[in-house]
């Protein structure tokens, strides 16, 4: 099974119940008996990075890990246009005996930063391990929207794991095929079941991150497709951003659309939330695909450029025409 096959079927829904297990935040060092080992600042996206090493044995130097850190912040950086917050502390904890990035928890207006990260990486994780980490990138994602309420939850994690594939495509560290081969064996996933109530009131893991996630993937589609591919889901999340609606507020969800959908000159969001908040809405998956163009076999997909949303399919994982601060 690979990394990102593993991520599909296990990583999520460990990040759920870690998340949902942790009741208690950190204060301003991360946790009461933290001791910090090593600290460096990076500059990327117009913002500040502190990382901070605790105390802990790590078999790759500590210079690989914070690369790999500057590489996750340089794909959202892409993705928004500049990083969303102008600092951020992340406090690596290492994990003894263990390997690759096992978890991260993102919270916003902690010990005097616009968000604190805290991520647990196995002291015997190898380059390889960390280069198909998607952790790191999905964490980061989460300081460039407002903090929301627990009926919420499923934005938060639905555009973290929308949005971490298609930016690190973006910014040339995955290909298009693979990501979308993980979507379409992920996102059935995110369809309703039994007893569904929509996505304020199923809080499974399944409907909190590929629900979320599937709420993303057709808001950019019809977003697209009611601007002819002139805008996306990407341009109301930087409006979002640019209108100061990140992790360390805590903004109305109604706000939040409404700011999206005057930068796409639509009312996608505001309409899609009315109708999926509180019922389920199921997607004919299969119908979507052949639509976008994408062909499933047996290892892999194929594209097809003829099919009739192709372009919206191509302009989603382009990299936006206008550049990022560096």
């Amino acid at each position: 099974m690979t990394c990102r096959l593993w991520r599909i079927a296990c990583g999520i829904g460990l990040l759920f119940a870690t998340r949902m297990a942790n009741a208690v935040q950190p204060n301003g060092s991360g946790h009461p008996s933290t001791s910090i080992a090593f600290s460096q600042s990076l500059a990327v996206g117009g913002a500040t990075l502190q990382i901070d090493f605790a105390e802990g044995t790590l078999d790759l130097p500590r210079s690989q890990f914070v690369q790999h850190i500057q590489s996750a912040a340089h794909a959202v950086t892409i993705y928004y246009g500049r990083f969303p917050i102008p600092r951020a502390r992340i406090l690596v904890i290492p994990v003894t005996g263990r390997h690759g990035v096992l978890q991260g928890t993102t919270w916003g207006d902690m010990g005097g930063f616009p968000a604190f990260l805290r991520l647990r990486i196995g002291q015997s994780t190898t380059p390889g391990e960390l280069a198909a980490d998607w952790i790191i990138t999905h964490e980061l994602v989460h300081t460039a929207l407002a903090s929301l309420p627990d009926d919420q939850h499923w934005l938060e994690e639905g555009l973290a794991s929308y949005i971490e594939p298609i930016a690190r495509v973006q910014a040339g560290e995955l290909n298009a095929e693979g990501i979308w081969a993980d979507m379409v064996r992920g996102m059935p996933n995110g369809e309703p079941g039994p007893g569904d109530r929509g996505l304020n009131n199923t809080h499974t893991w399944g409907r909190t991150y590929w629900g979320g996630a599937l709420f993303c993937l057709m808001a950019d589609i019809q977003i697209r497709r009611q601007t002819s591919n002139r805008r996306g889901l990407q341009d109301a999340l930087r409006a979002i951003v640019a209108a100061g609606g990140t992790i360390d507020k805590e903004w109305p969800l109604p706000r939040i659309f409404a700011i999206g959908d005057q930068a796409t000159g639509t009312h996608v969001l505001e309409e899609m939330y009315t109708r999926w908040s509180d019922a389920p809405v199921f997607v004919d998956l299969s119908e979507l695909w052949g639509e976008l163009g994408i062909e499933e076999e047996k290892t892999t997909i194929k594209f097809d450029s003829r099919a009739s949303l192709a372009a919206i399919r191509m302009a989603i994982t382009n990299p936006p025409k206008s550049s990022a601060i560096r």
